[in-house]
């Protein structure tokens, strides 16, 4: 095993010793906050290790259990759910959603389809259209029954990023399908059957340690400046879609206070609460066939098809999102999809190479979103040389 750098605690496998300098340069320089990183090579964990502090006064060491608000990582664990649930025959990915949610036919949805969702083709990402208070953000029943009367938008067919309703939209056909909120579907879809104890949708009951968002907690968007900006900014079309799928008066209450008042809802586009252990084991299943630690969560059919058109399309209407996972185009670790979310965090997997990785922190300072964004871009490829490096053989001795 490796010896691992001052401040990082963990283990790693010592083929991976670059990764854990680029992780620990990361938190030293930049971070300065605490967080992990997980990675499972061919099913074998070959890197878990954290470093840092859970809360802004740094007085709560981070450990293996702690877990994150991880923001739009949450997608790929929702869309998780839905191919369970679709890899049962619960969900057929091209059926429209009305035939499972009657009450989604209204406003003339009647052929949106499951794939349409995941691929955010929905046109239903404009926030001003179903808010009609701040706080109705985190009733998420109501927020499904509003996207079930919503009428989509002109963007209907093309890839507009559903920032926050795509989890109100999934939760609101799986709750169709199952009886279930997401919420409960995260407990029992995924983390009974892998065992896992740091996958959680809103405020885990459990007792798990919440990491404290650490950092300017107002956007720019926030600011003086900003919010003239931002007015302007929403009423140029394209642009405008961007900025009101995600932004709403009033959104940055939902993100202040040790125990922000977001994570009282369940959105399964944003209120995950995850382990970096957590995650990475998750996207195992992709990277391993459909098959975790003996599990086999989903059949190989439907795991492979996962991976099949994630690469940049010239078709605007299938460009980027597919099945509910992006590609993460970075240099030195081109292959693999995954869903990155709000300040950096994120899952990955490469099931070519059988690499699967799960990344959290809790420093959020929107200000700096463009770069904080790119921070696992920062640590895959590292990462992906590390697996293609051979093991080394283990020694035995000699008979005499």
């Amino acid at each position: 095993m490796l010896t691992l750098p001052e401040g990082i605690r963990g283990s790693a496998d010592s083929r991976f010793a670059a990764p854990v300098r680029t992780f620990s340069r990361l938190f030293a320089r930049y971070l300065r906050t605490g967080g992990a990183l997980a990675v499972y090579l061919h099913g074998e964990p070959v890197v878990g290790i954290w470093t840092g502090t859970a809360d802004a006064a740094g007085e709560i060491p981070w450990d293996a259990d702690t877990a994150a608000l991880s923001f739009s990582t949450t997608k790929g664990i929702t869309s998780m759910v839905v191919h369970r649930l679709a890899d049962r025959g619960l969900l057929d990915y091209d059926t429209p959603v009305a035939e499972y949610w009657p009450e989604f036919a209204d406003g003339g949805k009647n052929s949106i389809t499951v794939r349409d969702l995941l691929a955010h083709r929905a046109g239903l990402s404009d926030l001003r259209r179903v808010l009609d208070q701040p706080g109705d953000v985190l009733d998420h029943v109501l927020m499904e029954h509003r996207m079930a009367a919503a009428t989509p938008d002109w963007t209907r067919g093309l890839p507009v990023y559903h920032a926050v309703t795509f989890g109100w939209l999934l939760g609101g056909l799986c709750r169709a399908v199952t009886g279930q909120g997401m919420a409960d579907l995260f407990r029992t879809e995924l983390a009974d059957p892998l065992g896992l104890t740091g996958l959680h949708l809103g405020h885990p009951a459990d007792g798990t340690t919440v990491a404290e968002l650490v950092g300017p907690s107002l956007a720019a968007t926030g600011t003086r400046l900003g919010k003239p900006l931002t007015a302007a900014a929403a009423r140029i079309p394209v642009l405008g879609k961007a900025i009101s799928s995600m932004h709403f008066p009033g959104g940055e209450e939902a993100l202040r206070g040790p125990v922000p008042p977001l994570l009282s809802t369940e959105n399964g586009a944003a209120t995950g609460v995850f382990t970096a252990d957590a995650i990475a084991r998750v996207y195992a299943v992709i990277a391993g066939d459909g098959a975790f630690e003996g599990v086999q969560l989903l059949t190989p059919e439907t795991a492979r098809a996962l991976d099949r058109s994630t690469r940049i399309s010239p078709d605007p209407r299938r460009a980027f999102w597919h099945l509910g996972y992006h590609p993460l185009p970075t240099l030195g670790a081109p292959r693999g999809f995954g869903h990155l979310g709000l300040g950096g965090s994120g899952g990955w997997a490469d099931p070519a190479s059988g690499l699967a990785v799960g990344f959290v922190h809790n420093r959020l300072d929107l200000s700096l979103l463009p770069l904080d964004m790119s921070l696992l871009s920062v640590l895959l490829p590292t990462i992906t040389r590390s697996a293609a490096t051979p093991a080394r053989p283990v020694r035995t001795a000699r008979a005499a």
